[in-house]
């Protein structure tokens, strides 16, 4: 069966979706990406690699009179947010595909993800839990489960799902909490109770990201990156990572989370400082060809350059906690206690 996967992305976050497509030709052995572009610059640069496994949209192609009328009451990242389900939907219907799973573009693939897929047995959809560290626990706001990895299949029960979703996403979809509603995302949390075949991913190794990643171990064994679940030491094969938060600042430094998530030398070492050296590499091939190019989606002059901390410096330590937050007042200080920031220099090839 071939797999078929949509995500939505643009040029700011180029790098991350060509890199994360490369990944699945890496790992898996049938499949097929379509990509939304969100910007002419995008897809003009997709269209032009002519990628074989890959199908690009535009929005002329995509948006309809339903995202049309909605589109300025949102602010970008809520359209995007909109937009998932309906991705989704367009790629069913449009392509006339058999299954189709959304996937963010920030996620990169560590083995074959059709093992996720192959675990939803007979039932229709797929979905993906957060699994939080009880320290970062969010679901009463972000919901139980993420749209990282969400799975359709073709079928009745489906796709009256999927119209469900993308009808109340067109209706509602915002950065805030309103009536148990948050983005797109809350809503993921009423499918049990809406249909039958819907089933709730087991393997640890589909959905590792920072608010999680603490419930493990990493190592290499036989040249094979493996997970160890801390609280049953059981073993599992790390499928997919999703990146999310990480930021590039026009002064040469990595922020790896947006997010108040511990993130210990041992992941940094095994997941984030490759998956920078490898967003660089794919930059550095788009900038080839176009350098007009931003396709890290830098963020602007990072506001932490004039405290010259060096490299992999924890924010948290208690010294520096007074002395940022006597300089930057208590606001800023408690945004990037926990943030690990990086000299992307270390990260660039040579």
């Amino acid at each position: 069966m071939k797999l078929n996967f949509c995500t939505l992305f643009n040029s700011g976050y180029l790098s991350r979706g060509i890199a994360m497509y490369d990944s699945l030709l890496r790992h898996c052995d049938n499949f097929h990406l379509f990509v939304f572009a969100f910007d002419q610059k995008c897809y003009d640069y997709l269209k032009s690699q002519k990628f074989e496994h890959l199908t690009v949209v535009s929005l002329n192609e995509f948006e309809n009179t339903d995202l049309l009328k909605i589109k300025p009451t949102r602010t970008a990242a809520e359209y995007c947010w909109t937009c998932s389900a309906s991705t989704i939907y367009y790629s069913i219907t449009h392509f006339n595909l058999d299954n189709c799973t959304y996937i963010d573009a920030d996620m990169l693939f560590y083995s074959n993800p059709r093992i996720l897929i192959d675990e939803m047995g007979v039932n229709s959809v797929l979905i993906t839990a957060h699994r939080y560290t009880t320290l970062y626990d969010q679901s009463t706001i972000s919901g139980k489960y993420c749209v990282q990895f969400v799975t359709f299949k073709n079928d009745e029960r489906a796709m009256k799902l999927l119209s469900w979703w993308k009808d109340a996403c067109i209706e509602w979809c915002y950065a805030k909490v309103e009536d148990g509603k948050f983005g797109d995302q809350k809503y993921l949390d009423e499918f049990k109770t809406l249909s039958d075949g819907i089933h709730e991913l087991n393997n640890p190794g589909g959905g590792l990201a920072p608010w999680n990643i603490q419930q493990y171990h990493f190592r290499i064994e036989s040249g094979k990156l493996t997970g160890i679940e801390i609280s049953t030491n059981k073993k599992f094969e790390p499928v997919f990572f999703h990146f999310h938060g990480l930021k590039f600042y026009e002064n040469n430094i990595v922020c790896y989370t947006s997010e108040l998530y511990e993130i210990n030398k041992q992941i940094q070492e095994l997941f984030y400082k490759p998956y920078v050296q490898l967003l660089n590499t794919v930059k550095n091939k788009i900038l080839k060809t176009d350098n007009t190019f931003n396709p890290h989606g830098t963020a602007g002059i990072s506001p932490y350059k004039p405290l010259n901390l060096l490299l992999i410096t924890r924010f948290y330590l208690s010294g520096l906690k007074q002395s940022i937050k006597n300089i930057f007042g208590q606001d800023i200080n408690k945004r990037i206690a926990h943030h690990y920031f990086f000299d992307n220099n270390e990260h660039l090839n040579s």
